[in-house]
């Protein structure tokens, strides 16, 4: 019977996302994603390499199915406050990726996973916002790239740091809501107009 790598290697990474999601990864097993998955835990190592690699490889495709899911052309660019509440809904659709992107964040070392890919990402978004402010849909008085990155961290705020909402916006901080994605899309829409 030949094996199916494809599958195993899915399999491996579905297990791996919830893993690292709750535990970061120093605090994530190997031996854990192998059982979630269902696979002998060597194949983590025939196929990823070591745990930081399979890191990697989770942050990788979960980038990119984020990325197909809430595009920003020149055209949405000129409602930036509407990408943020797209954002804000795949975030509450996969509370698991803003965990990740902090786990990211608090391991960073001055290394990011594919990197090369995200940055081309983001570039397509700056210059897609860079594209509505040279047409007047948005403000010009900043920068493009910090404007992109003022975004996603206003919106992924809610997920990361819910005890701000509570302590800050309370009538709103009851968990991912209608009244938080209108009070994003209405902060980010009087930033950008």
């Amino acid at each position: 019977m030949a094996w199916d790598t494809a599958r195993t290697k899915q399999l491996l990474l579905d297990a791996a996302v919830e893993e690292f999601a709750a535990y970061g990864p120093e605090g994530a097993r190997v031996a854990r994603i192998a059982t979630r998955a269902g696979i002998n835990k060597e194949r983590i190592y025939t196929y990823f390499g070591n745990k930081d690699q399979l890191f990697a490889a989770v942050l990788d495709s979960e980038l990119q199915k984020a990325a197909a899911a809430v595009p920003l052309t020149p055209e949405q660019a000129a409602d930036l406050g509407d990408f943020a509440g797209r954002v804000y809904d795949y975030h509450h659709r996969h509370p698991h990726f803003a965990r990740l992107l902090a786990w990211e964040g608090l391991h960073y070392r001055g290394e990011v996973a594919a990197e090369r890919e995200r940055t081309a990402h983001y570039c397509e978004k700056i210059a897609a916002v860079t594209a509505a402010q040279q047409s007047g849909t948005l403000t010009d008085d900043l920068d493009a790239g910090a404007l992109v990155r003022a975004v996603i961290s206003l919106t992924a705020s809610w997920f990361t740091l819910p005890q701000l909402a509570h302590l800050l916006t309370p009538a709103a901080a009851k968990g991912p809501s209608a009244a938080q994605r209108e009070l994003l899309v209405g902060l980010v829409r009087h930033l950008t107009t």
